[in-house]
């Protein structure tokens, strides 16, 4: 519940970045291809579900063919389930249109090693459809969208997402034939902030903090988590694209890592009856010179612009929860009392609203503490910075700061079902004017299959309850 950006200090250095040297150029790669270190080019995107999808080349038909002249993969890519089955609804990929292909566009500044893969490196990519149109329901596309929109206004976004996940010592394959139940956790009791309690899994947290290192990242700390073998890797905010991108990759990585050493982990937003994985997301606007934008130094207060960002955020907050918690499981985690928001409100350093304040100065920013583990971070990050800007532009008042417990504050609520925040996503004439329609319709036909899927499947609950007794 606590954790990266929860710390910075008021001195924290938010300067632009340079380039990280850990990253490679075009000119690193093909060297490194051409000493044999790197026999593998894996060109990835981000899907719906937040998960990295793509292909994996051989390192010279990469130089000899596709680095110059492109690849692709079938457009149905984004238009499936998270089992990877084709679905109707979806306006850019059916059985009518043929299940043509789309473009993997590289995006050359995201080369990296990959430790963890031997002899690997990956590219991060956008999508295009064949006749170059960008895909706009893409959803690194979206992200870049809300920060050209910000970027008119001569400004810049950065962020830091703070991912929990849960360890078990069963690995994936047993995981899978046991259904799931009856894990042993890395942990079998509370481990916050307990170095005895990481110690225990510190092979696992070294391997990914020391891999994610090489792969370009800048690690800062591991601690442990409320639930049994619970853990949080934390890394350095920048700006938001990158940080997204990054996110992806280390969700990848760190599945691959614990599967490499016999174990498994889950992001789930609520993988058993304790606490759920959140993933606070912790945002912050400058000027594209590294201007001060939510904080005034003379007055030593916040700034009206921060302050209409936030109640955009708010605002928006109930309409856009679809972005937050993007899955069934998701809402089993607003539970009151549990460090996971269920009220729509702020307040200055208080963990139990939805929007937290912390920092002021250069470190002045919000805490967004509604999505889990599942969380897609551009979806997440675009619905936030689309609903501060949309607060910014029309002047939105912010309201008084909530003292005490948000729980028990009598404010609005966050959607506790899928079905509600499909509903409000739907209806949302902020959604259609800051997205797209186009962009709307795709993702309400993302909940729409999820519940449909849900809403036919027969759960242990049911049997458990009505199998005899009913």
């Amino acid at each position: 519940m606590s954790s990266t950006m929860n710390d910075i200090s008021n001195t924290v250095d938010t300067t632009a970045h340079p380039r990280n040297d850990r990253m490679l150029t075009v000119e690193q790669l093909k060297a490194q291809i051409g000493e044999g270190a790197i026999d593998t080019v894996i060109l990835g995107f981000t899907d719906m579900q937040g998960r990295l999808q793509g292909k994996l080349l051989h390192a010279q038909f990469f130089l000899d063919s596709v680095l110059e002249h492109g690849t692709e993969g079938c457009n149905y890519l984004l238009a499936v389930d998270t089992e990877m089955n084709t679905v109707d609804g979806y306006d850019i990929s059916s059985w009518e249109k043929g299940y043509g292909d789309m473009l993997f566009d590289m995006d050359l500044d995201t080369i990296r090693v990959l430790p963890y893969r031997e002899g690997s490196a990956l590219i991060q990519c956008d999508l295009s459809m064949t006749d170059g149109t960008p895909v706009s329901v893409s959803p690194r596309a979206m992200l870049k969208r809300q920060t050209a929109k910000a970027a008119e206004r001569g400004w810049k976004a950065l962020a830091g997402t703070e991912l929990e996940f849960v360890v078990y010592n069963d690995s994936y394959e047993q995981a899978w034939d046991l259904d799931y139940k009856h894990l042993t956790p890395a942990n079998q009791y509370n481990v916050d902030y307990s170095l005895l309690g990481s110690g225990r899994v510190e092979p696992l947290l070294r391997r990914i903090r020391n891999e994610m290192y090489a792969a370009g990242m800048t690690v800062e700390s591991a601690k442990g988590e409320c639930n049994f073998g619970q853990h949080e890797i934390a890394f350095k905010y920048d700006e938001v694209v990158t940080t997204a991108d990054n996110h992806s990759v280390y969700k990848t990585a760190a599945k691959d890592i614990a599967h490499d050493m016999g174990q498994s982990i889950t992001f789930m937003a609520k993988p058993n009856e304790r606490e759920g994985n959140s993933c606070h997301i912790h945002l912050s606007l400058r000027g594209l010179n590294d201007e001060l934008v939510f904080w005034d130094k003379a007055t030593g207060a916040r700034t009206k612009t921060y302050d209409h960002f936030i109640a955009g955020v708010l605002a928006t907050m109930r309409e856009f929860t679809l972005f937050y918690a993007p899955n069934i499981n998701s809402y089993k985690r607003f539970v009151k009392g549990s460090f996971a928001p269920t009220a729509v409100a702020w307040g200055l350093d208080n963990r139990t609203c939805s929007v937290r304040l912390v920092g002021h100065g250069q470190s002045a920013r919000l805490e967004n503490r509604l999505p889990g583990g599942d969380v897609n971070p551009y979806l997440a990050l675009s619905a936030m910075l689309a609903g501060g800007l949309y607060g910014i532009e029309n002047e939105l008042e912010l309201e008084p700061a909530t003292l005490g417990n948000a729980y028990t504050s009598g404010a609005p609520t966050v959607p506790t079902t899928m079905r509600e925040a499909r509903d409000l996503f739907a209806s949302s004439v902020i959604a259609k004017e800051v997205f797209g329609e186009e962009v709307v319709r795709h993702y309400v036909n993302y909940a729409d299959v999820e519940l449909a899927a849900f809403e036919s499947a027969i759960t242990d609950w049911e049997l458990r309850r009505g199998f005899e007794r009913l």
